[in-house]
């Protein structure tokens, strides 16, 4: 059985990605107190102070359940922490998890900064940890985000209504995926050509 990864980072000549820890709320804290729109889709909002500390503590219990593996983004050619990921909905026993919680600081976004993470992530999901599927997901209205999934491979699957709550209302969620055989064939090579 796939077994939940221990201490873990990724690296390449652009960006490292390493566990998030409690201590990571300074180097966080700015986007939340001077960006928080960054979160308008997001189910979780780490907007201001109280909701970055709380969006650290919830993804470190997710973290210690084995649920998901967050990760504090930084940028080397910046020299700055520029964001967060993670993989959750962990499921060891079918081979499967979620990457997402994706976010980034605006001076980050459309830089080439996600394609890297994206194919550390991907590269160890299905190479290392052997999964056999990696799922994304997001607010149908997100349009920006889904041709972002769309643009390093991802295929669309549906659309799931109504499935997450919101301050106003429930939100409609598009899930995409990309499979091992998918990963393997052609997604990670289409995905290195955009980078290198």
């Amino acid at each position: 059985m796939i077994q939940f990864p221990g201490d873990l980072e990724l690296e390449d000549e652009r960006v490292l990605l390493r566990p998030l820890q409690k201590d990571d709320l300074k180097f966080l804290l700015p986007f939340a107190l001077n960006e928080p729109e960054i979160w308008t889709y997001s189910s979780i909002s780490a907007a201001g102070e109280s909701g970055m500390s709380a969006y650290l503590e919830y993804a470190l219990r997710e973290k210690h359940l084995k649920h998901e593996y967050p990760f504090i983004i930084f940028d080397k050619l910046a020299n700055q922490y520029a964001g967060s990921s993670r993989f959750y909905d962990i499921q060891c026993a079918f081979s499967t998890t979620q990457l997402g919680y994706t976010w980034y600081g605006k001076k980050f976004q459309r830089t080439g900064l996600n394609r890297h993470c994206k194919l550390l992530m991907l590269s160890y999901a299905f190479e290392q940890w052997r999964m056999e599927r990696v799922e994304f997901r997001a607010d149908l209205r997100n349009n920006k985000s889904i041709q972002a999934m769309k643009k390093i491979g991802c295929t669309v699957e549906g659309v799931l209504r109504k499935n997450m709550p919101l301050e106003d209302g429930r939100r409609d969620s598009i899930v995409l995926s990309i499979l091992k055989d998918e990963w393997f064939d052609t997604v990670k090579k289409n995905l290195q050509k955009k980078i290198y």
